[in-house]
């Protein structure tokens, strides 16, 4: 699977504490596996966002994305809940 990173993905990234990034890296490997494994709890989004998915680092950090082609997934964003705002 190849993961593509959006220019706000990335800004939002350098951002997050090393912790976080820590979490994100090890949750990533588990999407690249299986995107619906339930330990990441992956969710369709509504609203404005009905087109777009996100997943669980831990209890406030997701991240949302985009199923872009077969084999191809776009990152959009990270960070708590604010993201859906």
């Amino acid at each position: 699977m190849l993961i593509r990173f959006s220019s706000r993905f990335r800004k939002s990234y350098k951002k997050l504490s090393g912790n976080i990034k820590n979490k994100a890296q090890e949750k990533e490997k588990i999407f690249r596996i299986n995107p619906f494994d339930a330990c990441l709890d992956t969710h369709k989004l509504h609203g404005k966002y009905k087109s777009y998915w996100a997943f669980a680092i831990d209890s406030q950090y997701r991240i949302m994305f985009i199923f872009a082609e077969s084999e191809i997934v776009d990152f959009i964003d990270i960070g708590t809940h604010e993201i859906y705002k």
